[in-house]
């Protein structure tokens, strides 16, 4: 099992390995996912009030309201670089 975490913003992390997508919270079906995840006490919001940019479901069924857009946390899946490890490399 992965034991990777993901930030999703501000200090709050994911097990990568429960996470099944990160989507755009702006179509309305994603809306209508949100509300019945809301409804059955599903629902995780972890934006501390700012504007909600990613809509994260987990394998458990729990939805997670992200302010960090769904390509960044796609991005923070991929393994690190050389480069990423070790900034200082591209000094030398």
């Amino acid at each position: 099992m992965d034991g990777r975490m993901i930030n999703v913003g501000f200090g709050n992390f994911l097990v990568a390995s429960r996470i099944i997508s990160a989507v755009n919270p702006h179509s309305s079906p994603m809306k209508k996912v949100k509300d019945e995840a809301k409804r059955n006490n599903r629902l995780i919001d972890v934006t501390e009030g700012r504007r909600t940019r990613s809509i994260i479901i987990l394998d458990s069924n729990h939805i997670v309201l992200s302010s960090v857009q769904p390509e960044t946390i796609t991005q923070r899946f991929s393994p690190a670089t050389a480069t990423q490890q070790n900034p200082c490399a591209e000094e030398e």
